[in-house]
């Protein structure tokens, strides 16, 4: 037989799903599709750092199992350009060396991001139009035309003769988009009547009732919000939401105010949209010297930081920082976002900062300013009805999110479901759904310059050093094991410098190496291991925490 099982790759008449990033989490998406022998990769995303990771900003998938495996690797397509979904592509590319393809924003913004790399003019990027039909090794491919929180959201209905497939990425079903096209419904029926084996669908909203509302209705509220204010008006969003942005532009337009932008990711977006032909009669946007020249009741700032990010522009501007935006009295910032889990403390800062400087907040609490770009739970069901899998794969949430799409869909009479995690191989096939393989997953992290595994050493320590301090001896010693000179203790995130267990500190360690036995004395190994005890031991009685402790040995 050539199956999997026989010859490692996917057999002729397989269809193998295989998550390797975004099922279990939301964000990181990276998943494969086995058939006849080749891969397909659907996205190629990243996550980012929290309290967990210290120092880590950038968490990516780890794709050795198709690194591997790279001759059998047919391509690599993007559902569209959310950095879970890209995110990974300017760091990991290199490893997998085949084309991309991707619609003409989502093209756009992902050379943008090449450009900052190290291989940008060696990535073969093939774009495809909206609605586009399109072959990569095996796999015929055709675009469906969904809506989200930015544009040219993708759905793909993935053809092979062993079945089709419907991989739904991020989307909604938004009746009034403002930017693009609504849902190609008529596709989505066409499928279904086709024949679709399995739908692997995002989870995110799947534990929310009804429908998650319009964009169209945001930006009507948007406006007639803008128009109740006084004094500078600035308003945080996701730099990617370009809906989002023309109805806060539209906002500030209709109100007399002159709009301005400020943050990097923000501009690099509006050039992305403008190059493709949206955003569309907006005047040019401000920038910070000249939005800081205009009366207050004449300005509108759109500005990053929504989610209370320390580098953005809100945080800047709360901070007091910044060098031409200032805010107070009279002023209102406004938070047309939602509050990703995770960041409650960090927006918490920045919001609290802003109104020490007596600036008025309001958030999608207060105003509906705000829409998911995921399906709630009546937009699943008409997925559902439309599409009627013989498998139902949720991805794309945590796993509360994904049980509760899998009861979903068995509600919705599909016959057969799964749960994927990530590493998971999964046959498809009119039996059902099958887990024939665990495969290697993992996370990468961007550590500085470097990329090394999220459990690697150097970052296990650093958390441990984040939680429970580090203390560092230096003794100097003779061949005998006698002290040269006094030993030196440094302790860092433990003590203060006038506290007076330094001293004992340096004592322990004198009268430690003199309880040591001589033929101990002659093991270097046997010294630093009974001084890092004893000093761990110490800084236990001391202040109830267990550093991590490093001996330092110098023997002449």
């Amino acid at each position: 037989m050539d199956d999997y099982h026989h010859t490692g790759l996917p057999g002729k008449d397989e269809l193998l799903f295989l998550p390797l990033g975004g099922s279990g989490e939301i964000g990181m998406n990276m998943n494969l599709y086995g058939h006849d022998g080749q891969w397909l990769m659907v996205d190629f995303g990243i996550s980012f750092g929290d309290a967990t990771t210290p120092g880590i900003d950038v968490i990516l998938p780890d794709p050795t199992f198709i690194e591997e495996r790279s001759d059998e690797l047919a391509g690599l397509v993007l559902t569209h350009a959310h950095e879970d979904h890209l995110g990974a592509v300017p760091y990991l590319w290199d490893e997998l060396n085949c084309p991309i393809y991707a619609t003409p924003f989502t093209a756009s913004v992902l050379r943008r991001k090449l450009a900052e790399s190290e291989f940008d003019c060696d990535v073969e990027i093939i774009e495809v139009p909206l609605s586009g039909r399109f072959t990569v090794g095996k796999f015929e491919i055709e675009l469906v035309t969904l809506t989200h929180s930015i544009p040219e959201p993708n759905g793909m209905i993935i053809r092979t003769p062993a079945g089709n497939v419907m991989h739904t990425g991020d989307w909604k079903l938004d009746p009034d988009p403002q930017l693009g096209p609504t849902a190609d419904e008529a596709a989505l029926i066409r499928a279904g009547e086709e024949g679709v084996l399995a739908m692997v669908c995002d989870s995110t909203n799947a534990l929310v009732p009804g429908q998650s509302g319009s964009e169209g209705d945001v930006r009507k509220n948007l406006v007639q919000l803008v128009g109740e204010l006084d004094g500078r008006v600035a308003v945080a969003c996701f730099a990617s939401n370009v809906a989002r942005l023309e109805s806060i532009a539209r906002a500030g337009l209709d109100n007399g105010r002159q709009v301005a932008l400020i943050g990097r990711s923000l501009w690099r977006m509006q050039d992305s949209a403008r190059e493709n032909g949206y955003l569309q009669g907006l005047p040019p946007f401000l920038r910070d010297d000249e939005a800081a020249k205009l009366p207050p009741e004449k300005v509108l700032i759109i500005c990053t930081g929504s989610q209370g990010e320390p580098r953005a522009a809100l945080a800047r501007i709360a901070r007091g920082d910044h060098p031409l935006i200032k805010l107070g009295e009279g002023d209102t910032v406004v938070f047309s976002s939602r509050e990703i889990p995770g960041n409650e403390i960090s927006i918490g800062r920045v919001q609290n900062q802003l109104v020490e400087l007596g600036v008025q907040l309001i958030t999608a609490d207060d105003r509906e300013i705000h829409t998911s770009g995921h399906p709630n739970q009546d937009e699943l069901v008409q997925m559902y009805q439309w599409i009627r899998p013989h498998i139902a794969v949720p991805v794309h949430g945590e796993l509360r999110h994904m049980v509760a799409h899998a009861n979903l869909a068995k509600q919705c009479q599909v016959p057969h479901g799964i749960v994927p995690k990530n590493g998971m191989m999964i046959s498809l096939s009119k039996d059902g759904a099958d887990v024939i393989d665990e495969v290697h997953h993992g996370r990468l992290a961007l550590d500085g310059t470097r990329i090394v595994p999220l459990d690697s050493t150097s970052i296990r320590d650093r958390r441990k050093m984040a939680w429970n301090g580090v203390v560092i001896a230096t003794i100097v010693i003779d061949s005998k094991g006698q002290l040269l000179a006094n030993p030196e203790v440094a302790v860092e995130g433990l003590l203060e410098v006038d506290d007076e267990e330094w001293d004992d500190l340096v004592a322990l360690v004198e009268k430690t190496m003199s309880r040591i036995p001589k033929s101990q004395l002659k093991e270097d190994g046997q010294v630093k291991e009974t001084l890092r005890v004893s000093l761990r031991r110490k800084m236990n009685e001391i202040c109830g925490k267990k550093p991590k402790v490093r001996i330092h040995l110098v023997r002449i």
